[in-house]
């Protein structure tokens, strides 16, 4: 490898890393102050539902169109506009106090903020081979565990200082740094900087040998019906994951608040636990799957995912006694989930297809799983707003780590006859 193949592929990937760490400082804010807008603006667990609800299929919606965008233009582009629009919505949250205004500003956002995994996998792709992508991809999807835990830290120290509009104000200009830092050091293929095209092994060709632009007929033409159907199976897996992923991000803050009565900067800071501790599991299952399991994601996934199911049925079981056990189970829940979510919405996204697809690819896989964030705000929210309690949520957590297993035992099963190969 060369020295200027290898110095740029450390920019790519500390660019590409900050770059969607960075999207959660204007993700995150709204999930923690929630119980702030409750109590200051008057906003019940129903209106604070359906706003989320509306981030939330907005940022479904553009996954697909984010996937399609890039997979067109390149990586570049779209997450520069993403990050762009995404911090103007965001400083727009702190000056409004209609619910109304709120939710449109919150459909901005949620395009916005599609544009950062599909942008940022499909940025990846072209510059690691398949033999060193799952400890590479482990290392790299450290950035929304880490992009998390500092995004809430940083809300809940603003919202505890300051109010809630500090929380939205100070994450828009965190990502308006990274936008800076990725213009400068962030390119979409080797050719870009005049280096030659990466060889992959999936195919044995260069990936996008022309230099010309990705402005060439979408490779996702080109899948047959096995592709499709893998395609479609890891995203059913992801609709259940991220279920479970928004559920914690979207009302543990307010759970702690109002079943445990912590003060609202407290209960910020205590939800970090779930992200933080899926901080070493997704190295430990991107390592894991490149010595152990020679590359396998759905096999190591798999057994992430039975670590996780009997996670949730210790949150639903002794979550609800004490404080403790709350965050030593949703801290339990993160180190399993986070190492499956990584490795089947990123390296596995980029070879179910092709490098070359990997945009698009990554696009359906993110957005079926946003569905999923979706379905959990309207049923939390509604369940929440009836007064139900943590036993009820607890227990969908549970059903649906149950449902992400069975649809990863069925590419297990494809894998076996021959029709998955991840």
């Amino acid at each position: 490898m060369s020295p200027q193949l290898r110095q740029w592929r450390y920019r790519v990937f500390a660019a590409t890393w900050l770059s969607y760490a960075g999207f959660y400082f204007c993700r995150k804010p709204f999930f923690i102050a929630k119980p702030a807008l409750s109590e200051e603006l008057g906003w019940d667990p129903a209106t604070l539902g359906y706003i989320g609800t509306a981030y939330l299929v907005s940022y479904a919606i553009g996954q697909f169109i984010a996937g399609a965008a890039g997979d067109r233009w390149g990586p570049r582009i779209l997450l520069l506009i993403g990050m762009a629009v995404s911090a103007g919505a965001n400083l727009s949250f702190g000056l409004t106090n209609s619910a109304g205004t709120f939710m449109s500003l919150m459909v901005v956002n949620g395009l916005a903020q599609a544009t950062g995994w599909s942008g940022n996998v499909g940025s990846m792709a072209q510059w690691f081979h398949r033999r060193e992508r799952g400890t590479v991809m482990g290392l790299w999807a450290t950035n929304y565990q880490v992009g998390g835990v500092l995004a809430n830290t940083l809300a809940a120290w603003a919202l505890g200082q300051w109010g809630f509009q500090a929380s939205f104000f100070t994450g828009s200009l965190v990502l308006l740094g990274v936008w800076v830092l990725f213009l400068f050091h962030q390119r979409d293929r080797p050719q870009d900087v005049g280096l030659p095209a990466l060889v992959n092994e999936e195919d044995s060709t260069p990936s996008n040998s022309s230099s010309t632009s990705q402005a060439a007929p979408s490779p996702g033409h080109n899948w047959n019906r096995r592709i499709w159907i893998n395609v479609l199976l890891v995203g059913g897996f992801y609709f259940f994951v991220k279920f479970i992923r928004y559920s914690l991000w979207s009302w543990s803050p307010l759970l702690l608040r109002r079943d445990f009565g912590l003060d609202l900067d407290d209960a910020g800071y205590l939800s970090t636990a779930f992200d933080l501790a899926g901080i070493a599991g997704v190295i430990a299952a991107g390592w894991l799957s490149d010595r152990l399991f020679s590359g396998r994601r759905a096999k190591i996934s798999f057994l992430f995912i039975i670590g996780m199911t009997a996670s949730c049925l210790l949150l639903y079981l002794l979550g609800p006694a004490s404080l403790l056990l709350f965050g030593l189970s949703i801290g339990l829940v993160g180190f399993f989930l986070y190492g499956p979510d990584a490795l089947m919405t990123g390296a596995a996204a980029i070879e179910v297809g092709s490098p070359r697809s990997a945009t698009l690819a990554a696009g359906i896989i993110n957005g079926m799983g946003a569905i999923g964030s979706v379905a959990q705000e309207l049923l939390l929210g509604q369940l929440l707003g009836a007064g139900e309690g943590l036993g009820e949520v607890f227990a969908l957590l549970l059903a649906s780590s149950l449902a992400a297993a069975l649809v990863l035992a069925v590419l297990l099963w494809r894998g076996r006859m021959g029709e998955a190969d991840i």
